[in-house]
């Protein structure tokens, strides 16, 4: 899959888990379903101009929700933990977690 890294890295993740994760240079992305780890690595290089160290990918499955008498099911996506090297940050966090 080429794409450019804006269709790669979809959005940020920002809760509780991924507030803590930043203490340790982690940060949650939504991703493109079909990304793979090299690609969300080359993109979040070239976005943010960091180095990246690990790149941890997961595939969140959809749970089921009701309303009312109607049943469905929330949507699926991915989501990628990107460890950045030691000192670097990523400045679009960085109001997140105030």
């Amino acid at each position: 899959m080429k794409a450019l890294p804006q269709d790669i890295i979809l959005r940020p993740v920002i809760t509780e888990k991924s507030s803590r994760l930043m203490e340790q240079n982690k940060y949650t992305f939504e991703v493109h379903p079909r990304a793979n780890k090299i690609e969300v690595r080359d993109a979040v290089s070239s976005l943010f101009k960091v180095k990246v160290v690990k790149v941890s990918t997961i595939y969140v499955r959809p749970k089921p929700k009701r309303m009312g008498a109607f049943l469905g099911k929330s949507r699926s996506w991915k989501k990628a933990i990107v460890t950045v090297a030691a000192g670097e940050r990523i400045e679009f966090f960085e109001g997140a977690n105030a």
